[in-house]
């Protein structure tokens, strides 16, 4: 009978034991899993962005050169004289089509038409508003004199506790500055992953932080979702 009962509590230690050991096995299993959820989310930030852009940025090429080529008569069609095709030929016409323009446009000819067509178009009801729309985001993005998103900030929002970054555009302007008592700005809140979406909110100056970031360094932390940190100041 003793030796029975061993033989009994040996085999109870052999399944305690090898059922601690598949635990402690499949714990580490599901560490593994979670490791490597981690690694793939993190390789699809890091390279999706990169393939989307190199993939948006060649369709867009063939699409230009495309419409080029319509452009163009079938005798001086890009590549007849070719022996193949070249992508981005399209586009280097297109460029150098913009820069003679842009030339034409500079001089007094050139000015005396642009005036007149923007008289023409701004006695036009539907089509003034949407070129005088078009024209201010375009003269926002390409002038060297705007202030748009030149500085980033932190502030807390949307409740005290809670930290966010923000893009202030310019501080506050014209018929809303004057409803306020207190100096405010403008601040474009960003969203992940797309940070070309988002909202606009007005902040009191006094409740908003300066960060020394850069805003590549801003929208590559917000896309990234917080992966991505901007390099420390010295």
């Amino acid at each position: 009978m003793a030796d029975k009962s061993k033989v009994i509590r040996r085999v109870k230690n052999i399944r305690r034991i090898r059922g601690l050991r598949l635990q402690r096995e499949r714990e580490v299993f599901m560490k593994f899993g979670a490791k490597l959820r981690a690694y793939l989310f993190t390789g699809i930030l890091v390279t999706a962005p990169v393939a989307i852009t190199f993939y948006l940025a060649y369709k867009f090429i063939l699409w230009v050169d495309t419409v080029v080529n319509k452009m163009l008569p079938s005798q001086y069609q890009l590549g007849s004289y070719l022996p193949m095709t070249i992508p981005g030929l399209g586009l280097i016409v297109l460029i150098v089509f913009l820069i003679l323009v842009g030339m034409f446009a500079a001089g007094f000819l050139g000015s005396f038409f642009i005036r007149l067509g923007e008289w023409f178009v701004a006695r036009v009801p539907l089509i003034s508003s949407i070129y005088s729309l078009l024209k201010q985001i375009f003269e926002t993005v390409f002038s060297n004199k705007t202030k748009a998103f030149k500085k980033v900030v932190m502030l807390e929002y949307p409740r005290k506790g809670i930290w966010i970054l923000g893009l202030v555009s310019a501080d506050l302007q014209g018929e809303i500055e004057t409803k306020f008592s207190e100096p405010m700005v403008n601040v474009f809140i960003p969203t992940t992953p797309n940070p070309t979406s988002g909202f606009l909110i007005f902040v009191p100056k006094k409740d908003v932080i300066e960060m020394e970031m850069s805003v590549e360094e801003a929208i590559k932390f917000i896309v990234s979702g917080g992966l991505v940190e901007p390099s420390k100041r010295v």
